[in-house]
């Protein structure tokens, strides 16, 4: 049996990652909209797709890096992870918005570079509260306010479409309303 190379062992090891985000939501002229963002293409997504605005809880060196809450080392408190989704809006969605609930934290498998990873995203519901003077960040190349069923259609990921669809749930309970 042959001995698998150090390159190898690296690439089969599965790494953790936390990352938070938030389903934000704006009331307007009697509608209910949704904000959704078009990601800039990158060395490892090369190709745009629409989302919700969400990332790492901390960076180790500014963007290019996990930190030690990102990666797990350290066990991230329910301030860490809504300091994290309120900070991804703000970056990602150009928007300052407030949490009314936490929504579910999503398991997500993917690969990166042959790299496998393990992502946990806590997502949050929240509302918008105004548009940030400097817009979103680089990571971002569009913005979208849409009606539910047309951010749906436009997310890229079904787990995504799930957590959109658990916000419009309790929007719709009328639970919202007493939490503002």
């Amino acid at each position: 049996m042959e001995k698998a190379t150090p390159k190898e062992k690296k690439l089969s090891k599965i790494l953790r990652e936390f990352a938070a985000g938030g389903v934000v939501f704006k009331r307007f002229n009697g509608e209910i909209l949704w904000l959704i963002t078009k990601s800039s293409p990158s060395k490892d997504y090369p190709q745009s797709y629409w989302r919700l605005p969400k990332g790492w809880l901390d960076d180790k060196e500014k963007g290019t890096k996990p930190g030690s809450l990102t990666i797990g080392l350290i066990k991230a408190t329910e301030r860490d992870l809504q300091k994290a989704a309120l900070r991804e809006v703000s970056e990602e969605g150009g928007v300052q918005a407030k949490i009314v609930k936490k929504l579910e934290t999503e398991k997500l498998f993917f690969s990166v570079s042959g790299q496998k990873i393990l992502k946990f995203v806590t997502f949050y519901l929240m509302e918008w509260l105004t548009n940030l003077p400097e817009g979103p960040g680089f990571e971002t190349s569009e913005v979208a306010w849409l009606t539910f069923e047309d951010a749906r259609k436009k997310l890229k990921y079904p787990s995504e479409k799930k957590v959109l669809d658990k916000a419009k749930e309790i929007l719709d309970s009328g639970l919202q309303e007493n939490l503002i």
